[in-house]
């Protein structure tokens, strides 16, 4: 490209951005606010969140969502898109260095993100044809109820599995595993492989409607119903949630629905949170950030609520 169309070229693509950028307002703000202030605003909120979703053990989509729907005035179409590709960043960048490491294992993780991945692009359809009061409604319960599953759920290291059931045998669905933190070779094996099944199918529908990320609930069932290891099941995790929430970005992408006004900084700002976080969760009280973090999904959760119901507007 010569020296002269260069410029030109930059201020076309300058040019899109800002005619977009009117589109990303569900409405106009009750005050006047410059329209460049809610996407850096958006970036320190997202950077934040980064920080807080390493320690608290959560995906960033989860947060993000209910947050951003909740107090920012983009469109809840454009909101839940760019959650999914918050969580489609982190869990990417991370699943080469899973796979590398032997933290996660591709027999465990393509059964489940096959049957995820295609329920997610059936909620994806589902939650933009759904009227968005319903879908806000909707969002504020499902937080809510994530809410009490992170409360409620306990981890389990190593989950006794005292026999295979015969789907995962047929899949082959077993392994050995180094363990760094015990310096040995860990044998594992799963049991309830088709309620497994069933859970990541509806997993997978939560994620393509709401557009969150999925490791809220991928890591309690690959753990705690399928009886693998906490270490495995994180790290498997973040190979299933690539894939899933790879197959509903792509239906936000084809109707639309994603403006990189909001995207962009949103995953810039969550991807260099996540840096901080990981050397936070090495120096905080994990279960304090984990408490604070459901107090502030609780108080989203509650926003998005209420606001789908038309009483908190």
């Amino acid at each position: 490209m010569s020296r002269t169309t260069y410029p030109f070229s930059r201020l076309a693509v300058f040019s899109a951005l800002l005619a977009c950028a009117p589109a990303a307002f569900a409405a106009e703000p009750a005050v006047a606010v410059a329209w460049w202030l809610w996407p850096l605003g958006l970036f320190v909120l997202c950077f934040v969140l980064g920080m807080l979703a390493v320690p608290a053990g959560v995906g960033g989509g989860v947060l993000f969502v209910p947050i951003v729907s909740g107090f920012f005035p983009f469109h809840l179409d454009f909101v839940r898109s760019a959650g999914l590709l918050v969580a489609l960043a982190g869990a990417l960048a991370a699943g080469p260095g899973l796979l590398r490491l032997g933290l996660a294992d591709l027999r465990l993780a393509l059964p489940l993100a096959l049957v995820a991945s295609t329920t997610s692009i059936v909620g994806a359809l589902i939650g933009l044809a759904l009227p968005i009061a319903v879908v806000q409604t909707a969002l504020g319960m499902a937080i809510l109820m994530i809410v009490m599953i992170m409360w409620r759920a306990k981890k389990s290291e190593f989950p006794q599995v005292e026999r295979a059931d015969r789907l995962s045998q047929a899949l082959r669905i077993h392994g050995i595993f180094y363990d760094t933190s015990h310096g040995r070779n860990v044998e594992w094996r799963v049991h309830r492989t088709p309620l497994g099944i069933f859970l990541f199918a509806l997993i997978g529908l939560l994620a393509g409607v709401f557009g969150l990320g999925a490791g809220w609930a991928n890591v309690p069932a690959l753990n705690l119903v399928m009886g693998v290891p906490l270490r495995l099941s994180a790290g498997s995790s973040g190979l299933i949630l690539s894939i899933v929430d790879t197959s509903a970005a792509w239906v936000y992408i084809n109707k639309g629905a994603v403006l990189a006004i909001i995207a962009a900084p949103s995953v810039i700002g969550m991807m260099l949170g996540a840096r901080i976080g990981v050397r936070l969760l090495q120096i905080v009280n994990a279960t304090v950030i984990r408490r604070l973090v459901i107090a502030i999904l609780i108080f989203a959760g509650l926003r998005a609520l209420g606001r789908g119901l038309g009483v908190w507007s």
